[in-house]
């Protein structure tokens, strides 16, 4: 405890709702005395655990027999080495008329998308990539905004065995090309532009150069943000997001069971030491990872609306987007975190009744340093229904 803001805690669960989140259900699956028993288990017992965990999230696909192969070896081991899964089937395992997706676009843009929706435009996408000759082990890269195409564009990739990489197009042509060159992708979704606080962004040019440098592309296509139909005369390859064919029922999406430990997204480091270095993730270790923070750690379940303040750079990004399958609505955002005023993130999340706000620190500070007091200025009793069910971790608004 910090002396300097007091002895009492910021918060503390309520006793009459702690026993009904994921977490006390896991500890009484496990018949555990509490947490820091279910804590000990994990790390006893980390074969039981995880394999528990992959039947207690309702992880799609086939487990296999083995765990963990070579569990004394770092490198080496191996988790899950007979599964086969796939993190876009999981991810999409819900598909009925509740919202999918919200997308704000700083004041300028609201949009909404069904399950049903998201499902259909998966699948018209990946019948372009399918077409565009991309498959399994391939590279596909988003040079976008947090947009629902971005969602949309992963899952149709990842769904074919084929590894996702993005950038936000904040970035200039060299850090892109500095992270994608590496990876050599076949196809490239970018923006027209975007609008931060207020201004629009033009991104069409940097787009032209960036793929002029990027020989391995065999399409681009731009997602209109900016202009319904902008000019892609200057870019090679290229063809408008609203140009793709229409959606047709009989095109559902294609999931392609891969490996545990197949690769499913290339992140980069900072590159303050050099050009970036690229960071595999794979299907099986994402999905459970993701599914634990958000299930137990989080509590994230059907109902519940997941935001956080992200940009597809970060690789919080992938973290939000992995809450769909856990029966959440994505609360989607692009631009500045102070726009509309300064409060337009609290005005969302009051709006679309936001169940889970993350954000980074320096968003806190610079908040404080505003004289912010959302508590006080805006309806946020959804989001401390949420911090009610919390067992483990407190949030202060």
């Amino acid at each position: 405890m910090n002396d300097a803001i007091g002895a009492q805690p910021l918060w503390t669960p309520n006793p009459a709702t702690v026993g009904e989140t994921r977490m006390a259900q896991l500890i009484a699956a496990q018949r555990k005395v509490n947490y820091a028993a279910l804590w000990q288990w994990s790390v006893d017992q980390p074969e039981a655990f995880w394999s528990e965990l992959w039947d207690f999230c309702g992880v799609v696909g086939d487990k296999g027999e083995t765990v963990l192969r070579h569990g004394d070896k770092m490198p080496g081991a191996q988790w899950f080495p007979e599964a086969r899964l796939n993190y876009a089937e999981n991810v999409l395992q819900r598909r009925d008329d509740g919202e999918a997706l919200i997308f704000w676009g700083e004041d300028k843009v609201k949009r909404r998308m069904t399950r049903v929706e998201l499902v259909a435009e998966v699948g018209r996408f990946q019948q372009f990539l399918r077409a565009a000759g991309v498959g399994e082990g391939d590279r596909v890269a988003g040079y976008l905004p947090n947009l629902p195409e971005t969602l949309i564009a992963m899952l149709a990739a990842t769904a074919l065995g084929a590894i996702w990489s993005s950038a936000s197009p904040d970035f200039g042509v060299q850090g892109v090309l500095d992270r994608f060159g590496q990876i050599e992708p076949k196809v490239l979704i970018c923006v027209d532009g975007y609008w931060y606080n207020g201004k629009a962004v033009d991104c069409l040019a940097k787009n032209a150069e960036i793929v002029a440098k990027m020989p391995s592309l065999r399409q681009v296509v731009v997602v209109p943000y900016l202009d319904s139909a902008p000019d892609l005369s200057g870019i090679a390859h290229a063809i408008g997001w609203n140009e793709l064919p229409a959606v047709n029922p009989k095109n559902a999406p294609i999931f392609k069971r891969v490996a545990f430990d197949h690769p499913l997204f290339i992140m980069f480091s900072s590159g303050t030491t050099g050009v970036p270095k690229c960071i595999v993730h794979c299907h099986g270790g994402v999905l459970l990872q993701h599914w634990k923070e958000h299930q137990l750690h989080s509590d994230v379940r059907p109902g519940d609306r997941l935001f956080y303040f992200t940009t597809c750079g970060w690789m919080m990004w992938n973290w939000l987007v992995s809450g769909l399958g856990c029966g959440a609505t994505l609360l989607l955002y692009d631009g500045s975190p102070f726009a509309a005023g300064g409060t337009v993130l609290f005005d969302y999340a009051a709006a679309e009744k936001m169940t889970h706000f993350g954000t980074s620190a320096k968003f806190i500070d610079a908040a404080a340093k505003l004289g912010l007091t959302p508590g006080k200025t805006h309806e946020l009793g959804a989001l401390r229904h949420v911090l009610d069910r919390q067992p483990t971790v407190a949030r202060r608004l």
